[in-house]
């Protein structure tokens, strides 16, 4: 139904692909957790309380696993608007469909939507609906308890930690049943 209205409707060819958005900020303030240490031993860690932090933007697939990321300074309509212009550029024989949570800078009525990118909003204050969450909490799992020294060494470890992170990782982090099951009733798998 979703290929047939963007083909037939909209009148725009490709191929129909739906990916999920979303951003996540990290910064230099250590990201803790649970550690495991033998019984009646209390875990202890070394933190730092700097506060600068950058902006993470990301898409992924939930059906492959593809995913694009890209970093910047601020959350704003701004950075918004190149980002979606570089997943244009970057995915430009095939129409996305693009969920989207409601944030200012995703409603701005500044923004200009590429010609081959449809967005869906999903219900305010739902964050577990969007499966782009789980990379997240992944990325930020393996981020764990380290004390990067600069915003550079910040970076190099994203960079890593996102490369560890393959079409297979992704695809399982984010394939839920339902939402492959609902993809091959529209036609999109």
């Amino acid at each position: 139904m979703i290929a047939w209205y963007v083909v037939s409707v909209l009148g725009l060819t490709g191929k129909v692909r739906f990916f999920c958005q979303d951003e996540t900020r990290i910064g230099l303030k250590t990201i803790s957790g649970r550690k495991i240490t033998a019984r009646g031993v209390k875990p202890k860690a070394k933190v730092q309380w700097q506060f600068l932090a950058t902006w993470l933007y990301g898409i992924v697939e939930p059906a492959t696993g593809e995913s694009f990321f890209y970093e910047f300074s601020h959350l704003n309509t701004d950075c918004f608007q190149i980002f979606l212009d570089l997943i244009s550029e970057e995915f430009a024989d095939s129409i996305l469909i693009m969920q989207v949570d409601q944030a200012g800078c995703h409603r701005a009525k500044r923004l200009r939507l590429p010609q081959n990118i449809i967005l869906i909003f999903q219900p305010a204050h739902s964050p577990e609906l969007n499966p782009i969450e789980r990379v997240w909490l992944h990325l930020k799992q393996g981020l764990r308890f380290t004390l990067p020294k600069n915003m550079d060494e910040l970076r190099l470890l994203v960079k890593n930690r996102l490369s560890e992170m393959t079409k297979s990782v992704i695809a399982s982090l984010v394939g839920r049943d339902s939402i492959l099951d609902a993809l091959s009733v529209a036609s999109l798998l």
